[in-house]
């Protein structure tokens, strides 16, 4: 019988952009456990709703997390505004479902190098960062920051985008979506990628479902689920089904998140198409009295912002629930039996966002 042995893994770690350590219960190369364990960047964001007013904890909110930050201020304020049944202009939802999804595109272009360069395959990283880049220019061009945009505000957004932009924006996407489906390509039919992630990390949808595993953790195990469905922002009035793949394994995974590139270029296209003429805010007064549950899809799957308030400038309790924590259940099962080489690509197959998880 082999002997047992616990290989420490994480927090930091060539392949981990982010630091989540696991506690690696081996026999010889063959992992039998992997119990993980977080705490290593908590930030105490949450705490500060008590002494920033409402309309101000948008910024934090925002840095919750430095990839999906827009779509976390976004989540914030639709909360905010349920509760104080605010009516949003429909030309700021199309603008955030706009930026929502280039803020998905980013995240997948980002884990897609990094999930190359843990496979080794550098020339695919870069590609995939290239492309990343352009990206994060039109970000910049449209909101003045590439990664924090600061443009989502109670009631609205800060900034519109011109029609000539929007054109500008539409043709520089159909330049680009061409690019996009070559790298998919390689994704897909390298035998270098398809050696490290076909078969690996099996997760079967009923695993999935009752672990309760969301984004393209949940999709790449065939649950179509995913909260843009709801119609919240604009994505009621596009055409949009979720992406799904059934192969359960880290393979799928990687295949929801290339297709859903495309499919967020085809979502800013209609958006950017039918957006409505007016204003892009609306002036809020009073103070937010009640509780809210507000869902968003994030590029990782479903978060959730609870927030309650009592009648004054400071919220009572903000609560959130990122996708990240809620997949690592369904990351330990996977990682029970699979090899000691393939855990780095098995961690980074739910694309952990461990500064996301923690706050």
């Amino acid at each position: 019988m082999s002997r047992r042995v616990v290989v420490p893994f994480g927090p930091q770690h060539p392949v981990l952009p982010e630091p989540i350590h696991l506690d690696l219960v081996l026999e010889d190369e063959h992992v039998v456990e992997a119990i993980p364990s977080i705490g290593y960047v908590h930030r105490g964001l949450e705490k500060l709703v008590e002494i920033r007013e409402y309309k101000d904890y948008v910024f934090i909110a925002e840095r919750i997390c430095g990839i999906c930050s827009f779509i976390h201020s976004l989540a914030y304020c639709q909360g905010i505004e349920n509760i104080m049944d605010v009516d949003v202009p429909p030309r700021a939802h199309y603008l955030r479902t706009i930026w929502s999804e280039y803020s998905r595109m980013h995240s997948h272009l980002l884990w897609m190098g990094l999930f190359a360069d843990s496979m080794g395959f550098e020339n695919l990283f870069m590609n995939s960062w290239r492309l990343r880049e352009k990206v994060l220019d039109a970000m910049e061009e449209t909101t003045g920051g590439r990664v924090i945009q600061s443009s989502c505000k109670v009631g609205g957004v800060r900034k519109d985008i011109s029609d000539s932009k929007l054109k500008e924006m539409i043709l520089d996407l159909e330049k680009m979506a061409p690019e996009i489906e070559e790298l998919n390509n390689v994704f897909f039919d390298e035998s270098t990628v398809k050696h490290r992630t076909k078969g690996i990390g099996m997760l079967s949808k009923e695993e999935a479902y009752d672990l309760g595993a969301v984004g393209p953790t949940a999709r790449g195990s065939g649950i179509a689920i995913d909260i843009r469905d709801t119609g919240y922002a604009a994505y009621g009035d596009l055409d949009f089904k979720p992406v799904t793949e059934n192969g359960c394994d880290c393979y799928s995974r990687c295949m929801v998140r290339a297709k859903e590139v495309l499919q967020s270029i085809d979502l800013i296209k209609q958006a950017a198409e039918n957006i409505p003429s007016g204003d892009i805010e609306i002036k809020v007064k009073g103070n937010p009295d009640g509780e809210y549950f507000s869902r968003v899809e994030q590029p990782r799957g479903e978060c959730v912002h609870y927030i309650k308030g009592n009648g004054k400038k400071f919220i009572q309790r903000e609560r959130v629930r990122t996708p990240t924590l809620t997949n690592i259940p369904p990351l330990v099962k996977m990682l029970a039996g699979c090899e000691m080489a393939d855990v780095p690509v098995i961690v980074l197959s739910i694309d952990p966002c461990i500064g996301c998880a923690e706050r």
